[in-house]
């Protein structure tokens, strides 16, 4: 199993805007863009995507931009991972049963069946307010660069 670029970016992005959202300030999607060196028009199409599931909303204006739609802790990595990626089904058999004439009789289905399962319930437990302050304990490692 191979988490994809939008499913990274999009944990990556909604960990920053997390970090940096005053709680009725947006944050422009061009400022997390930067920090996080991913391209703004990848961020809009993702942004998308999560507006449309509810995750953020998006303010227009001057001072538009986005927004959570909860709070850092009530928005956990498979909230995001569900929009991003889709279902945590290691094979089509897990959700299809039709899929393949063995599924009655296939053992490999209830273990894929059953770390897809394992999978969900690890992103269940991570919500961004953990992943903020994970990162933010990360960063107090992080040596500070002195350019002359």
């Amino acid at each position: 199993m191979k988490i994809s670029t939008k499913g990274r970016y999009g944990v990556r992005a909604m960990i920053d805007l997390a970090s940096h959202a005053q709680s009725s300030t947006p944050v422009f999607l061009s400022d997390i863009a930067k920090r996080e060196g991913i391209s703004e028009k990848y961020l809009e199409h993702i942004f998308s995507a999560l507006q449309k599931a509810g995750l953020v909303k998006s303010q227009r204006g001057r001072n538009g931009g986005y927004l959570l739609s909860r709070s850092p802790g009530q928005i956990t990595l498979s909230d995001i991972f569900s929009v991003l990626e889709g279902p945590c089904n290691l094979v089509d058999c897990v959700s299809d049963s039709k899929s393949c004439n063995k599924t009655s009789t296939c053992v490999t289905r209830e273990i894929w069946s059953l770390l897809g399962d394992k999978i969900e319930g690890v992103l269940k437990e991570y919500t961004l307010a953990s992943l903020v302050r994970m990162q933010q304990l990360k960063s107090l490692n992080d040596p500070l660069m002195y350019y002359i």
